[in-house]
């Protein structure tokens, strides 16, 4: 089940209705950074939780602020690094593997779309070290969840390494303690 917001620009930039969205912007130019009541999410933070690249697109065209944060302090960055396969997609992947390798392929998607939303968010001037309630930043998030696409593109940007969590650790930490070479392997070249 999805979120439901309490502002219809913020639903629908989740569920990537991008005519209501431009028709709540065009009527309403204050619905572009409209925080819902009950999650203090945005229009762009809701459009990353959901993965919708074509609205955080839109939406950065727009001029969104990426700054923003919601009532857990995360921003739109974070939500695009926690990004991560549904139960839903691995059965998908696992029923489709034995045939001409369409999981495969929908693994492949699926990754691809990931990248995408990141890239289009790190071309914006997203605070890349911006860290949540619990002291994670996107580079802790997308080493929490073996994202080996994702790590280079926040290395890239200069994402800090050495920024710690509310628990003590560090991204490498985090890689470690989950046995995560490949990412091992990338954190310890920024060093």
């Amino acid at each position: 089940m999805g979120m439901v917001y309490s502002e219809p620009a913020c639903q629908s930039a989740y569920d990537g209705d991008l005519h209501r969205l431009h028709h709540l912007l065009r009527d309403d130019p204050g619905n572009l950074n409209v925080q819902d009541l009950d999650s203090g999410d945005t229009p762009l933070i809701a459009a990353c939780r959901q993965g919708n690249q074509r609205v955080v697109q839109y939406l950065l065209e727009y001029g969104a602020d990426v700054t923003l944060t919601n009532k857990k302090q995360r921003s739109c960055l974070h939500y695009a690094s926690r990004r991560t396969f549904s139960l839903l997609d691995y059965l998908m992947i696992a029923i489709l593997m034995p045939i001409l390798l369409l999981g495969f392929f929908i693994l492949q998607e699926k990754q691809r779309k990931n990248v995408a939303l990141l890239q289009t968010l790190l071309s914006s001037e997203v605070e890349i070290n911006a860290v949540d309630y619990k002291g994670n930043t996107a580079l802790h998030y997308v080493c929490e969840r073996k994202s080996h696409f994702l790590v280079p593109l926040l290395l890239e940007r200069n994402a800090d390494a050495t920024i710690k969590n509310k628990e003590g650790e560090t991204a490498l930490d985090i890689a470690t303690r989950l046995k995560f070479k490949k990412i091992i392997v990338m954190l310890k070249k920024t060093h």
